[in-house]
């Protein structure tokens, strides 16, 4: 008597009955790799004392420093804007740095969600740090006038939205020079060595400036001053924000892994 042959089922597929990470997750990872590291936690404790130490400028030198609000505002954007853009970079090359890369890719293979759930990130530290510098920058200005100081506290909305989004840009150019570059030290010299030397071209070739130096684009919209610079300011952006940044994730998308 020959044995019926014995056929087996097709195996299933392998993690086909596997959900995908939730954006949600990646984003809860992604802020504690920004926030809770010792690196991280020295530089925004420090961003929050120099937040507060800058106010004592227009605080303390009222003949020699203009007593309104968008002048207090500008003294707070300064360790905002100086300090937390390292936060962004070093948030946006840790995997490199730290070689993670292939413990994170591996368990989200498609490594654009880790990118987006970075730049989320950053945005969200972005606009908590502008809260921030806001509350500290109306206390400044309160104590001011308590002092009896004739102190101009009307706040425009267009200037309260330029001081969001200046300090917005900034952590955001720190996250496109963090995509483009694996190497924090690089992305960090690169953030602030390339402004300067446009600074100094566009000081020389006024043409130059108004188009390319960021110091001075991004300085029209800390002031709310918009009338014939948005053409002007969105170059600028282009430049220094979304083609980096662009280029950063074609090439963290693209990149082989050793």
């Amino acid at each position: 008597m020959i044995a019926p042959l014995m056929t087996s089922a097709p195996a299933p597929a392998v993690g086909s009955d596997i959900a995908p990470i939730p954006f949600s997750r990646l984003l809860r990872v992604e802020w504690s790799k920004a926030t809770d590291t010792r690196a991280a936690r020295w530089l925004i404790g420090l961003v929050g004392i120099a937040t507060v130490a800058v106010m004592l400028a227009p605080l303390l030198a009222r003949g020699s420093i203009d007593q309104n609000y968008v002048t207090y505002l500008s003294f707070g954007a300064i360790p905002l804007t100086v300090l937390l853009p390292v936060v962004s970079i070093l948030t946006l090359t840790s995997e490199w740095s730290q070689r993670t890369v292939l413990t994170t890719f591996v368990q989200e293979p498609r490594r654009s969600r880790v990118v987006n759930a970075k730049v989320t990130v950053s945005a969200i530290i972005a606009l908590a740090a502008a809260a921030f510098g806001g509350a500290v920058t109306a206390l400044a200005v309160s104590i001011a006038a308590l002092s009896g100081r004739p102190v101009e506290a009307n706040l425009h909305p267009a200037e309260l939205i330029g001081f969001v989004l200046f300090v917005l840009l900034n952590l955001m150019m720190g996250v496109a020079f963090g995509a483009l570059l694996d190497n924090p030290a690089a992305a960090i010299v690169l953030f602030f060595g390339l402004p300067t030397v446009f600074g100094i071209v566009g000081s020389l070739v006024k043409s130059i400036g108004q188009w390319l130096d960021p110091s001075r684009t991004f300085d029209w919209v800390l002031n709310g001053d918009w009338d014939g610079h948005v053409a002007k300011i969105a170059v600028s952006g282009l430049v220094w924000l979304v083609m980096p940044l662009a280029a950063g994730i074609v090439r963290t998308v693209r990149r082989e892994i050793k």
